[in-house]
Formats: structure tokens, sequence, C-alpha cells
């Protein structure tokens, strides 16, 4: 008799066995589908084994075959594998993770599939581990002919690269240029588009290819994998928000160790974790040096303003308007950055000071003058503007705040001579060139092609003074990408004059930022020295929420691994969030994979009634 060990995509560890029918045996392999019954219901599983004998009495059959072949190969289920004792997830839940939507359902995509030994494949070896491959990061704004580059070796190699863009768009304008630049197609892949399934098949049919992407392309199932680029790699959006809660750089790593490829991790500046890195060999470092001048940074001091300017209470500094002025006069291109959408961020009653917020999320609501309604930016709620509190019944609501619109508004009344435009992060981008002053969100490093004479930065303490340790590291590296769009000046605002990121701003020497920040960290045990583990619940019911966070901990606080201490027992930030309160355990481990597996084993032995609990390895 033969059994099969088989994990599905559901917070349930596995694996679980299930008998092969005589008609099938000789026939299921390792990384094909099959359906089972699992609770009663009719479940998609994924083979990871197999067995001639089992523990378990009375073993059900799996109900159908659905893969002739494997639609996942040695290095993805062990690259699955992995992600799910790094991520404390599953592992059914990982190979879920790395799958288009139709695979997940059990659709079989069209066209025949085809076993990669098929294939005219030179096969590289799995977890060589005596062939240590290179990791670069690579800091400066003109990366892409280093893409090319290193694209054009690979391909000559006869390899396979994965680009990954922090956008769409990003990723098939890079797609475009590479296609024209090297003559070779390139397969651009994202979640959710059309013919998913159809595009995983057919990079399976790839000798070698080159595949141009999203977060989730870094599972793209290419043959003869040799290089993995990853744009932006600072940007929040490469950390998957859903379980697991995999990052892509992490995720890239690790194929990279099991594929023996190369690793580039590009950005505008290199990140602590990056730096650290390097520090301690671990990677290399290369600098694309600028082919223009070195931009002058100037802090403006808020504190020190003059006694007319706080009086006038406006929003631009004389230094920063006088010098929007004389840029003006010379035709230059002025940028004007305010890291928050919106014309005001608060709308509360003048009369009993009850601010409007968001029935689902309990975050303000904030004003849009554009649509001239209140919006959540959170979820998709909206409202139209009230005449009376909804409260008190009291008749004046105050807006306060400043946003990208109240930031355009303003500069159209000091100049009205200027075209202003405003580069919304979720609209084409109109009008553009012939904008005098662009004002934005710090969205506008993602643009390619843009340049000005002068930028001006504004609100930036409220990124700074968040009760985040990544604070200072977050505005760093905001204001480093900045810096690339200008040969002329960068004026930035701010109340805490001193900070240590602005004066390695202004010296042009990024190491007095992050040589403090490192020594900071380490005297907090903080990342990279330490690991952060977010465990996350959530509920319909506040006091329900609040309870089993609190016995849970109890729980957790039991744990005598080394290394592993709870830090804090908090609401969520935001507190509620599309109608689910949430509660969050944060904990501090040495070593990642070991506390995964503690924490799975207290977590199996959890339950309670209305509460989803999730968990969030190395939050960003």
């Amino acid at each position: 008799m033969l059994y099969v060990k088989v994990v599905l995509g559901l917070p349930i560890e596995g694996p679980f066995d299930y008998l092969v029918p005589p008609d099938l045996e000789g026939r299921v392999k390792p990384g094909a589908r099959v359906w089972v019954n699992f609770r009663n219901k009719k479940e998609v599983a994924y083979i990871i084994g197999s067995s001639s004998k089992s523990k378990i009495k009375k073993v059900k059959e799996i109900s159908a075959l659905i893969d002739a072949v494997p639609i996942l190969d040695e290095g993805m289920l062990l690259l699955t594998k992995r992600v799910a004792e790094y991520y404390c997830c599953s592992w059914g839940e990982a190979i879920e993770s790395a799958l288009p939507e139709e695979l997940r359902r059990g659709i079989i995509p069209q066209g025949r599939l085809l076993d990669k030994q098929s294939l005219d494949v030179e096969k590289c070896p799995l977890l060589d581990k005596n062939d240590k491959k290179k990791i670069i990061f690579l800091s400066g704004f003109d990366r892409m002919p280093v893409y090319l580059r290193e694209i054009k070796g690979a391909l000559a190699a006869k390899r396979s690269a994965i680009v990954l863009f922090s956008d769409i768009r990003a990723a098939e304008s890079a797609g475009e240029l590479i296609e024209k630049s090297l003559g070779t197609e390139v397969y651009l892949a994202f979640r959710k588009q059309s013919k998913e399934a159809e595009l995983w098949e057919r990079l399976r049919r790839q000798p070698y290819c080159v595949v141009a992407g999203t977060r989730s392309s870094i599972f793209s199932p290419v043959n003869n994998l040799g290089l993995i680029i990853i744009d932006q790699a600072e940007d929040r959006v490469y950390k998957q928000e859903q379980v697991p809660h995999y990052h892509t750089g992490e995720v890239a790593l690790m194929r990279a160790e099991i594929e023996n490829a190369k690793v580039i991790l590009a950005s505008h500046g290199i990140s602590l974790e990056s730096f650290y890195l390097a520090q301690e060999n671990k990677l290399e470092y290369e600098y694309i040096a600028p082919k223009r001048g070195l931009p002058e940074v100037k802090v403006i001091d808020l504190r020190r303003l003059s006694y007319a300017e706080r009086k006038s209470k406006s929003l631009f500094s004389k230094f920063l308007a006088d010098a929007i002025y004389a840029g003006l006069a010379k035709k230059s291109k002025v940028l004007i950055v305010i890291n928050r959408r919106g014309f005001a961020t608060s709308a509360s009653c003048h009369n009993c000071g009850s601010t409007l917020k968001c029935p689902a999320c309990n975050t303000n609501l904030v004003h849009h003058f554009d649509e001239d309604k209140l919006k959540c930016h959170h979820c998709s709620f909206k409202m139209e503007l009230p005449n009376i509190c909804p409260s008190c019944n009291a008749g004046y609501i105050k807006y306060s705040g400043i946003g990208t619109e109240k930031v355009e508004s303003e500069l159209a009344r000091i100049f009205p001579q200027a075209a202003i435009r405003i580069l919304a992060e979720d609209k084409e981008d109109t009008g553009l060139p012939e904008a005098d002053i662009l004002v934005s969100t710090g969205s506008v490093i993602k643009h390619r092609g843009l340049s000005f004479d002068l930028i001006g930065v504004m609100a930036i303490d409220n990124l700074l003074n968040r009760m985040d340790f990544r604070a200072s590291e977050k505005a760093f590296s905001l204001l480093t990408g900045l810096l690339n769009l200008t040969s002329g000046r960068m004026i930035i605002q701010s109340a805490n004059f001193g900070q240590y990121c602005f004066q390695a701003l202004i010296k042009h020497e990024p190491r007095i930022f992050l040589a403090e920040e490192l020594k900071q960290r380490r005297q907090l045990n903080l990342p990279p020295y330490k690991h952060m583990i977010l465990v996350k619940l959530r509920g319909r019911s506040l006091e329900k929420v609040k309870g089993a966070a609190l016995r849970l901990s109890e729980r957790l606080s039991k744990i005598k691994s080394p290394g592993f201490k709870i830090i804090s027992l908090n609401c969520g930030e935001p507190p509620k969030l599309r109608g689910n309160f949430y509660y969050q355990i944060l904990i501090r481990v040495s070593r990642v994979q070991a506390a995964c597996r503690e924490l799975k084993l207290h977590l199996k032995e959890y339950n309670y009634s209305g509460i989803i609990v999730t968990v969030d390895v190395d939050p960003v």
C-alpha cells in the first residue's frame, strides 16, 4: 500500500496521510495537487512526500489526482517549506502564497503540463553550500544600466532572471526597456492578472527567461534561475500584508541559496539591515555616483522662526518661500513634498470637540477638497461634509492639519502666476511636464525621469516622531530618495534641527546616520541585532479581543526559549480597522525559526471563539 503526505492551504500544520488508490500508484509525485476529503469538505492538497506505511489506523483515500505532472518542483517545495518555518505559517499556506489563484482552486491551466525533465534544461544543483554566490546592495539613482548588464550576463549563461519592482507600472515600463535594449521577451507577472495560471505554465516551459513583476513574482517557476533583482528594496510593499507575512527580500535570499543565484538589492540609499550585513562581510555594497553635482541641503529650524513668521502662520518659512520665488523667476522646476494626502487631516466640532472618525476603522476622516468629501484612508468609507456636528448638532466643523491639497491651495494663493499640479498616487500623471510647482507625497521617488531644481520638504517631523523604532530610518530613506531628484537645492522644514539624519544629509555622508542608528539599535537590542515578532489578534468585540490577548500573553510568557522575550501588549495601530478591533503582542527573539516552533506549539493549543490570531515575523 502507498500513502502520500499532504499539506493544505489552511492554518493547520500537518502533514496528513492519505491512501493512494491502486489505479493511481506510480502516478502520484511530490509537488502535485490532489483532491481530498478534509473535515467533510472537498479541499485541494499538495503532496510533499510518500510512504509505504502510516501510523494512522483509518486513513482516507485521496479523491482524485489533479496533476499528472507536479506543478511544484523540488526547489519550490524546499523554498515554501523554509518560508513556512521562518514566517510561522503552515507549509500549505506558504505553498498557496506562491501559486496563482486558479491553481489554488484546483483548476488545470490550458495547455499540456510538461515535466521539467522533458525540457532541454541543464538543471542546477540544489544547496551547494560551497558555492557562495554574491549578494549585492546597489545604491544610487541611475540603476537601470546595471540591471541591463546583469540580465544580459545571466542570459548569456543561459540562466533566468527575475526583476522585481514596487508597482505594476514600474514593472511594465522596465519590461519594455529590457525588451528594447536586450532584444529578448520579458514576461510580466503579478497577482490577479488575467490568465495567471497560463503564464505559470509558460514559464515552466522556458529553459531560461526574464520575468519582470511585483512582490509575488519572486515565486515565478522559472528554470535555471541565475539572477534576482529587487528595485527599491526598502519599500514597504515588499512585505506581504496577508498570511504568510513574508518579505520578498528574505524570500529572495532563501531562493538564491537553494538555486545558486545572484541577488541584487537596489535602492537610492542603503538600508540599515544591508549596511549591517555589509559590515559583517555578508554582502557587497556598490554605489553609483551621481553624474551631476551634489545638491545643497538646508534645514530650516522651525523653533527659531522670526516673530513675524510665527504670527503669519504660513505653511512656508520665509526662506523656503523666497527660494520658490527665485526658482520661478528662473523658470526652475520646484517640488514640494508633504507625506499626507487630502486637504485637511482632521475634522472636529468647534463646540463639543468631537472628531469625525470612520465607523469601521475609528481613524480620523480626511477632507478631500477635490471631491468635497470626508474619506477614510484605510478603507473605502466616504461621506458628504456635514453641515452640523453629528454629536451635538452645533453648526461649525473645524478642519485642521495639512495635506497635499492644502499645500497646493496655499501655493496658488502665494504664487498665482505659477502652474501647480498634484502628483496623485492613484491617478495618471497628467500635466506634470507643464507644471512649475509639483506637490506630492513621498511616492514621487518611484517615478522615473523626474528632475527638479528645488525640493521643499514639509512636515517631516510627523514621520520622525512616530512611535516606531524605524521612524528615523524611514525618514532618512525618504529624504535620500528625494535628494536623488535634484542637483540644485533641498530645503527641509523641521523642529528637530539637530536630528542626526539631517546632519548626514547636509554633509552627504550617510554613514553618519547609519552608524548612529546602529549604535542605538545595539543598545536597545533592536533589529538588526535581534528579530521582532508581532502576534496580532483581531475580532468584532473589543472586550473579547482584549481578554484573549491577555490570556495569550500569559501563555506565551511561559516560553523559556533563550532570547525569547515579550516586550509589550497593547492595542493595534490603528486599534480598529474595517470593523475589527486589534490587539498585538510584540516579542523579541534571537533565533526566528526556534521561536516560531515554540509559537506554533502554543498557538496550536490556543483557541478562542471569534478571534483570529496571526503572526508577523520582522514587521515593518
